[in-house]
């Protein structure tokens, strides 16, 4: 978890404890499963972000899921939208900003990270507080 200026703007890294996606648009978990799955990434998100003191009460945040794999095998970055749908809405719940549409929240195409050989999978968010439009 960190922040730092990238323009004069203020981007928090937040890491998260997963070494693949929880979710995947390509699971066919039974239904209670993937709530209660949904549940602990968004409470567990929500958490990191007030551990990492993510500021509360933003106009607009631009957020991005990134993942870096164990191995670089193919993969499609659309199948990390359920792991990203449960984060934002955590940091919503965090107070970041008062909701995910996009009046408040740019949410970035998932970005897959070429694996590097002896490191475990990894994901973090990343977070730009205010317009960098």
């Amino acid at each position: 978890m960190s922040v730092e200026k990238v323009c004069g703007v203020d981007v928090w890294t937040i890491q998260l404890p997963y070494s693949k996606p929880p979710l995947n648009l390509n699971d066919r978990m039974h239904y209670r499963v993937r709530a209660r799955v949904t549940r602990e990434v968004r409470s567990t998100t929500a958490w990191l972000a007030k551990e990492a003191k993510v500021p509360t009460g933003c106009e607009r945040a631009t957020v991005c899921l990134h993942y870096r794999p164990r191995d670089n095998r193919r993969r499609d970055e659309d199948n990390l939208i359920a792991t990203g749908k449960a984060c934002f809405d955590g940091l919503v719940d965090h107070g970041l900003v008062p909701d995910d549409t996009p009046r408040f929240m740019t949410k970035l195409m998932p970005l897959i990270h070429p694996a590097e050989k002896g490191l475990p999978g990894s994901l973090w968010l990343t977070i730009t507080i205010g317009d960098t439009q």
